[in-house]
């Protein structure tokens, strides 16, 4: 199983990469995001237009 590293923008402090998380695991998309590093890991196989809308939703940028 091969993990994706995106960059995400608009992150404003650890909090708001927690939020993005929880986001995502609602959908059931395992992740972890780094506000330090503004990336965002994604474990396995993921639908990348899932994963933009989530996040563009939540108010954070994602370049592929």
């Amino acid at each position: 199983m091969d993990n994706k590293i995106y960059k995400i923008k608009g992150l404003d402090c650890a909090s708001c990469a927690s939020l993005v998380e929880i986001d995502l695991e609602e959908k059931g998309i395992k992740c972890k995001c780094s506000y330090t590093k503004e990336s965002l890991e994604v474990e396995g196989e993921h639908d990348f237009k899932m994963l933009k809308e989530i996040i563009e939703k939540s108010g954070y940028n994602i370049l592929q």
